[in-house]
């Protein structure tokens, strides 16, 4: 399974960070893209990267909360960092209006910015977008063609993903709020269908059923696989064989469904249930 959004690199897993990873590649994870936040995060996550090179992909970008008045400083210093390595996606970018729309035009004039450089580079490209999807789309309508993009964490309607969908090659991330027991994605997850669903955690936030609550991480992919596949009516091992697929075709990764090791992996519970 490929967990395509996990923050492992961040600082709530630095007493533990192996042990995390080890419980992920025991789960029969494969692969974990990790998107980059703001400058400060870049360090970590490359350290991170180096020491599971195997089984880790990253993203480059800035991520909304991050636009502050400097946001070209900003911009030029993450973009000075795509010659690092041979990174997947531009991202985590996009709009957030939830804690503040202060600098709103500035967001989207960034996530302009970053569409581009997606573009350029024919890269994917990984949108957050928190009550601000028209933003997002009014964007993209600027250019003529998009790249390859996830909407990360995607808890939108029916109509949101047909608006997507009218704009370029969309891909939908699902992640552990499809297990709580009043989420409405179950609901669309036919609109989207399984061809076009990638799995994610988003870690170390939104741990799905039976781990609400706690500090999530790769290990939980497993929930999410079988509350997807729940709902659409398909077994797990489809779900995970052809959510894999659409993690490597958006991607470009060279991934498998195969497990790292033949260690157990860890029983899940029906999805809804808190």
């Amino acid at each position: 399974m490929t967990d395509t959004h996990s923050h492992i690199y961040l600082e709530e897993f630095d007493a533990d960070r192996d042990d995390v990873m080890k419980r992920a590649l025991a789960a029969g994870v494969s692969h974990i893209v990790l998107p980059n936040v703001d400058l400060n995060t870049i360090e970590p996550m490359y350290r991170l990267h180096e020491s599971y090179k195997h089984c880790t992909s990253m993203a480059m970008g800035l991520h909304p909360t991050e636009v502050k008045a400097d946001w070209q400083e900003q911009l030029a210093r993450v973009e000075s960092h795509l010659s690092d390595y041979p990174f997947v996606a531009i991202g985590e970018v996009g709009i957030d209006l939830y804690w503040d729309a202060t600098y709103r035009q500035e967001q989207k004039e960034v996530l302009a910015t970053q569409v581009q450089w997606a573009l350029n580079r024919n890269m994917a490209l990984i949108i957050h977008c928190r009550e601000g999807l028209d933003d997002v789309l009014s964007v993209f309508a600027r250019f003529s063609n998009l790249p390859t993009t996830v909407m990360h964490s995607f808890c939108g309607t029916v109509d949101d993903v047909r608006r997507c969908r009218r704009l370029g090659d969309f891909y939908f991330g699902i992640n552990g709020i499809v297990t709580f027991k009043k989420s409405a994605i179950p609901a669309i997850l036919p609109e989207i269908g399984i061809d076009r669903i990638v799995l994610e955690t988003d870690s170390p936030y939104l741990a799905p059923v039976p781990n609400r609550g706690k500090r999530n991480e790769s290990s939980n992919i497993p929930h999410i696989c079988r509350c997807v596949a729940q709902h659409l009516g398909i077994s797990v091992e489809e779900a995970e064989a052809i959510t894999d697929r659409n993690a490597a075709a958006l991607f470009q990764l060279q991934t498998s469904s195969t497990p790292l090791n033949n260690e157990p992996r860890p029983g899940t519970i029906s999805c809804g249930q808190a």
